[in-house]
C-alpha cells in the first residue's frame, strides 16, 4: 500500500512496522539492554499497523494485519 492513497494510516503503517521489526530483531539478536523496550514499542506499532491494515478488505491487507497481530503477541511476551 506505501505509495497509494487510503483513508487511514495503512500506507505508512507498514513502513513503521518494517523498520521497528528490524530494529527488534537486531537488539535482541546482538542482547541489547534496551531489547525489553524496543520489544515493547514494536509491540504497540504492531498492534497500530494490525488495526489500520485490518480495516481494509484487501487480501495483502488482511495477510498484513495478521501478521501484525502475531508479532505484537510475540513482542509483549518479550518486553516482560
Amino acid at each position: 500500500m506505501i505509495g497509494k492513497s487510503s483513508d487511514n494510516d495503512c500506507p505508512h503503517c507498514c513502513r513503521e512496522c518494517i523498520d521497528i521489526c528490524l530494529l527488534c530483531a537486531q537488539a535482541s539478536a546482538r542482547e541489547s539492554k534496551y531489547s525489553a523496550q524496543i520489544c515493547k514499542l514494536c509491540a504497540e506499532i504492531c498492534s497500530w499497523c494490525a488495526e489500520q491494515c485490518g480495516a481494509h478488505d484487501h487480501d495483502h491487507c488482511q495477510r498484513c494485519a495478521e501478521a501484525c497481530r502475531d508479532c505484537a503477541k510475540t513482542c509483549k511476551s518479550m518486553s516482560a
